[in-house]
């Protein structure tokens, strides 16, 4: 038991290590970047996720684009340890025994145990020991199903792990509601005091973003008690929406950006959403090289971030100098995943993201023939890409094939390569050794976006379509440039970022290094200094957690009956 534990992290997806494929993307990176950031500061908290013994999946291209999935299977025991708390739960009727593996991470003041759940037990039939195999993977049922084992087995084994109630439950996404039917039927239909322990954090700001499951589903897979809690709650018609559940059972909710939080309480009228914006953890994603840099000029800038507006005081040549070698080591990585061997001393673009179709990877490619008058008459450019489109995402799929195809058309103009796989391991290479981060979605579809924050703690600037997190760090022509404008027509997002292409961008960088590094230099001390981890838990702690973080609420836990 850890009695000093108070609140509890659920989270559908954890990047806790890059060898652990425990994540898909930018919500698992967040989620295992917040609790990187809440060891760095000593909280008293536990992540609960599940195991995924087949990963999401790895990915597969062949020449024309074509993505195909493979399982991406690892060894939970030779990383984790087992806890010995285990959780009982119904799904279908039948009791399913689960276990949690343990990973703690370390962090400056203290670390955080992340527990991972798994159903893969002697005690469990064959397909109910499958539930905690893929990250969503199968069908609607399948997905209920791990929904369950997440909000409630994943709250026994939580309050289980403390030795006491937890004193907040925060649900990261919607994944986890179903802690909430869970709390309403202990503290026996009292709502407000399931609010007071609860807090929810969305992230999607369309609507086919949250999770519903029809009534049959839901009446076939949670037990009489859990349904029966969410009768009381009202949302048991003829769907049931995991978002809803997790906004009425919180009394702190938030949006992850301004922007989304206007979105928000649009999509939700009638609830409180607040807005914390998003940030990194900048010890994990500074590359090494520019590490070295901080380390020598500005002590002490891992554990107290906003130190790196003190970049302000160090060389351009220095920030050049260790961006080229930070350039050099992303060249040698995609020489060595791909076969194809790029300039150094060329600008380079990077987007990588998830293959979805509001993301737009392919607005880049629109005008083919501007794009290489660009290239011929302003300075050389190479393009590198990564993604991975969801198994059943047949248009996300379609996606990438059209880029691959926009980069065979430039082939003998301009260099172009799309990375199979993509993953937390090369994105700490590419984010910080491309010249420029470009990021194009429709708006307001963007809820934050966090690997343009990556990109600015190591002085790479983005080119952005103003949405999410990149309203709050824009500053024209000192951190990046914007494509469009906040409320501006899609129709003006193509002429927009060809223009900033071709009459700021790539002349700054071939004709005035200096003037680029200070875009470089600006790009750390306005927003790698602030979009950070480290900023956005302290927020956590002053609107959410509040008391339950406290020394003397840890204290009184550690002797109570």
């Amino acid at each position: 038991m850890d009695p000093s534990v108070t609140i509890a992290y659920f989270s559908m997806e954890i990047a806790i290590d890059e060898t652990m494929p425990t994540y898909s993307g930018g919500l698992g990176i967040l989620a295992g970047d917040t609790l990187r950031a809440a060891a760095d500061g000593g909280l008293p908290i536990v992540g609960v996720t599940l195991v995924y013994h087949r990963g999401y999946y790895r990915q597969m291209l062949d020449t024309n684009g074509h993505q195909t999935e493979a399982p991406e299977t690892w060894d939970a025991a030779q990383v984790l340890r087992l806890s010995p708390h285990v959780a009982r739960i119904e799904i279908e009727g039948r009791t399913v025994h689960v276990r949690a593996w343990r990973y703690d991470i370390v962090g400056a003041r203290g670390s955080v145990p992340v527990l991972l759940l798994d159903t893969d037990v002697p005690e469990n039939d064959l397909g109910d020991r499958r539930l905690t195999d893929e990250l969503y993977g199968g069908d609607r049922r399948y997905r209920l199903a791990q929904e369950a084992i997440l909000g409630i087995a994943g709250k026994q084994i939580a309050d289980a792990f403390s030795g006491h109630a937890i004193e907040r439950y925060h649900m990261n996404e919607g994944h986890s509601a179903l802690v909430v039917p869970t709390l309403l039927n202990e503290f026996h239909g009292d709502v407000e005091r399931v609010r007071a322990a609860c807090i929810f954090t969305t992230h999607t700001p369309v609507p086919a973003g949250h999770d519903r499951f029809d009534r049959a589903t839901v009446e076939a897979v949670l037990d009489p008690i859990t349904r029966g809690g969410l009768v009381a709650l009202g949302q048991l018609d003829a769907e049931l929406n995991m978002t809803t559940v997790a906004l009425i059972g919180s009394g702190y909710r938030n949006a992850v950006a301004m922007k989304h939080g206007e979105v928000s309480r649009a999509m939700f009228p009638g609830y409180d959403i607040a807005a914390i914006t998003n940030g990194v953890h900048a010890a994990t994603w500074v590359c090494p090289e520019m590490a070295r840099l901080f380390d020598a000029r500005i002590p002490g800038w891992r554990e107290d971030n906003f130190r790196l507006r003190q970049v302000q005081g160090i060389p351009r040549i220095d920030l050049q100098a260790a961006h080229r070698h930070a350039k050099e080591a992303m060249l040698a990585m995609v020489r060595e995943r791909s076969g194809v061997a790029l300039d150094p001393m060329t600008f380079t673009i990077g987007f990588a993201r998830r293959a979805a179709t509001y993301k737009r990877a392919d607005l880049l490619f629109t005008d083919i023939e501007r794009l290489k008058r660009i290239a011929r008459e302003r300075g050389p450019i190479q393009i590198i890409y990564g993604g991975k489109a969801h198994p059943q995402d047949n248009e996300g799929k379609e996606l990438i094939r059209r880029v691959q195809s926009a980069m065979d058309a430039l082939r003998g103009s301009i260099r172009a390569v799309y990375i199979e796989n993509y993953d937390m391991a090369f994105a700490k290479r590419l984010v910080p050794g491309v010249d420029l981060w470009l990021n194009t979605p429709r708006r307001p579809e963007e809820a934050s976006g966090t690997s343009g924050m990556k990109a600015a703690l190591n002085g790479v600037p983005s080119l952005s379509i103003l949405d999410g997190w990149w309203i709050e760090g824009h500053v024209e022509g000192k951190t990046g440039w914007s494509v469009g404008g906040t409320d501006g027509s899609a129709d003006d997002d193509v002429p927009s970022l060809y223009h900033k292409l071709d009459e700021r961008i790539v002349p700054l960088f071939y004709h005035d290094p200096a003037g680029y590094a200070e875009v470089m230099r600006y790009a750390i001390v306005l927003n790698g200094s602030y979009f950070t981890t480290e900023r956005m838990v302290h927020e956590y702690l002053l609107n959410a957690y509040r008391e339950a973080a406290t020394p003397v609420r840890r204290e009184r836990a550690a002797v109570a009956p």
